[in-house]
């Protein structure tokens, strides 16, 4: 019998009806655009707010993705832990992941060649209620289609710990990194939007200088940074706007962006 780890933010972070969903997230990914010839990219950095305030800015990034959904059939998938305190990365021990669109297959065979790494643990109690990777699931299912997902948890664990793990996963073009982090939190308006730029010069320029302060995923975004500059990968900002944009007041706002990582040309 097959354990499938179900959906816990369905119905409050983005539809629970499976039609609704999949208007919602065509709706969004519909309001997009690409560049002509866009590189296929080798990562993402994605926010996880309800739809309503980053969905938006989340289209940007998975429709860039379109193209190449027959060429990416494995997504490694990194998001903080919000609700369980972690030292090191933590993989599900489910073999699937639900959404209303289905199940997505768990690689099971890379998840236990991770396990074999000390920095990385089987938690499942650490994505029971885990949003920052669910959030994800639905707009990959739309635009890929077809593939099997690595997701991991992250909590205390060093940029070069981080990028070990990516690096013994990263494969080649059927394999995409996906890292979920929002930007500043609790900000007025303007002050987020001074805090983000800067924190966005670090990330564009592969500069490791993120802190926790910068970004709820921080520590995902510094082992990201790290393998890019190995690798010779290049950002591109996709997208960027606040929940004073979208959906929120602009007196407490939290930051959103889409950044693609590609092969620079």
């Amino acid at each position: 019998m097959s354990n499938v780890r179900p959906a816990a933010v369905a119905g409050y972070f983005y539809p629970a009806d499976r039609n609704q969903l999949a208007s919602d997230i065509r709706m969004l990914l519909d309001k997009t655009t690409v560049k002509p010839g866009s590189a296929c990219p080798k990562a993402l950095i994605v926010p996880h707010a309800g739809y309503i305030y980053s969905g938006q800015t989340a289209a940007h990034a998975y429709r860039l993705l379109e193209p190449w959904a027959q060429t990416i059939s494995r997504v490694v998938l990194l998001g903080p832990s919000h609700r369980t305190f972690l030292r090191g990365l933590a993989l599900p021990s489910a073999d699937f992941f639900a959404t209303p669109l289905g199940d997505i297959p768990i690689d099971t065979e890379t998840c236990q060649r991770l396990a074999a790494l000390p920095q990385v643990h089987v938690i499942p109690t650490s994505h029971i209620s885990e949003h920052s990777l669910e959030v994800q699931l639905p707009f990959l299912q739309t635009v890929l289609k077809t593939f099997s997902l690595v997701p991991m948890a992250i909590g205390l664990a060093s940029p070069q710990e981080i990028a070990d793990v990516l690096d013994l996963c990263r494969g080649g073009q059927e394999t995409l990194i996906v890292v979920s982090s929002d930007l500043s939190h609790y900000q007025a308006y303007e002050q987020a939007r001074i805090h983000d730029t800067n924190t966005l010069k670090h990330i564009l320029s592969n500069d490791g200088q993120i802190s926790d302060d910068d970004a709820c995923g921080a520590a995902p975004i510094r082992g990201l940074l790290y393998l890019a500059r190995d690798l010779g990968l290049k950002a591109e900002l996709l997208d960027y706007r606040n929940s004073g944009d979208t959906a929120g007041d602009k007196d407490r706002v939290v930051g959103y962006a889409a950044i693609a990582f590609s092969e620079a040309t």
